[in-house]
């Protein structure tokens, strides 16, 4: 059996390529992929050549949100049937390090997440047709959900675990800066935990249409409406909580100057250096903590979205096949028209 696959060899420079599918060992499962998802991280690599000091080193197969139905089981595997649609976790921390010791297996020391450029040799990602995988990070989707939909687990994890971060947030007034991917994610995890307000702010309206759809209570594009925004200003700041998704540094400065005194803001956005104003932060005794990927919150996310408690729908704007995997990353750069942009494989 040979697999096609979409292989990064540097900026700018995506190859379909073909080889062999190994044969599953114990505990693993052969996965027809059916599709997956183009990450910040995955278009950074392709734009770029990475992000900050992660960069691409060696040739790296991109993906870590996909979903796919079982074509094989290994040896010791029972617990799925053929033709099960599933959720990929990317996940793979090593269990004994001295984070998973302590049950944060999200710092473990010795993590591989599917398609990483962080380690070397990097960790191979799910852009491909057949994908062997250890059964263990394999979630079963619903029957009435489509794969496009169960690739969104991983997405939908981060901002599951945002959310929890950010602790109780029922009753809650609640700002998402950036309303791509992420920040509509978030408005639907924030939206899930009873938050009673949430504003998004974006500068694009595409962008602040989609999140409107997932729940925002109003959005606000941040250079059109520069008033309205203010106004959440008053009386030293409106929010109980802020997620900043954009790693803007305009947007950071709105989310410090709009929370509360004693609020929270939970960082989900990553970027290089960046200036901030910390006489606010400090004067307004504001809590400003990061959130990175997740852990049980996948399974989580996998029932969510399977049930639809959680519609991911309205953030899937594109897909295209692989054998276009090019033309669908230079799509997934065009954030006036582009959300989540999937590529579909052989199911």
């Amino acid at each position: 059996m040979r697999t096609r696959f979409a292989r990064l060899y540097g900026a700018r420079d995506l190859r379909i390529e073909e080889g062999p599918v190994p044969t599953p060992r114990e505990g693993e499962i052969v996965l027809r992929m059916a599709a997956g998802g183009i990450c910040g991280s995955d278009l950074h690599y392709y734009q770029d050549g990475g992000f900050g000091p992660v960069r691409v080193r060696e040739p790296i197969i991109p993906g870590h949100e996909a979903a796919g139905h079982v074509e094989t089981l290994g040896p010791g595997v029972s617990d799925f049937r053929i033709g099960q649609l599933v959720s990929v976790n990317p996940s793979q921390p090593c269990g004994h390090c001295r984070f998973c010791r302590e049950g944060l297996p999200i710092h473990c020391l010795d993590m591989q997440f599917m398609g990483s450029a962080m380690r070397l040799p990097h960790a191979q990602g799910m852009f491909r047709d057949y994908l062997v995988v250890p059964a263990i990070q394999c979630h079963p989707a619903g029957e009435a959900v489509s794969a496009g939909e169960a690739a969104c687990a991983e997405p939908l994890a981060v901002c599951l675990h945002a959310v929890t971060q950010a602790g109780e947030l029922s009753g809650k007034r609640v700002l998402v800066t950036g309303a791509g991917p992420i920040g509509a994610l978030v408005v639907a995890a924030a939206r899930h935990a009873g938050a009673a307000e949430i504003v998004v702010t974006d500068l694009m309206d595409a962008a602040l249409e989609r999140a409107s759809a997932m729940g925002a209570s109003s959005a606000i594009n941040a250079v059109k409406n520069t008033a309205e925004l203010a106004l959440y200003e008053k009386d030293r700041g409106q929010f109980d909580v802020a997620f900043e998704c954009s790693a803007a540094a305009p947007a950071i400065r709105s989310a410090i100057a709009t929370v509360r005194p004693r609020g929270l803001i939970v960082q989900v956005g990553v970027t290089g250096d960046t200036a901030v104003p910390l006489n606010a932060l400090v004067g307004k005794e504001l809590r400003w903590i990061g959130s990175q990927r997740f852990d049980r919150e996948f399974s989580v996310a996998v029932d969510l979205i399977s049930s639809r408690r959680i519609d991911v729908r309205p953030i899937i704007s594109h897909t295209f096949p692989i054998s276009e995997a090019l033309a669908a990353f230079e799509q997934a750069g065009d954030r006036s028209a582009a959300c989540k942009v999937q590529l579909t494989f052989l199911a």
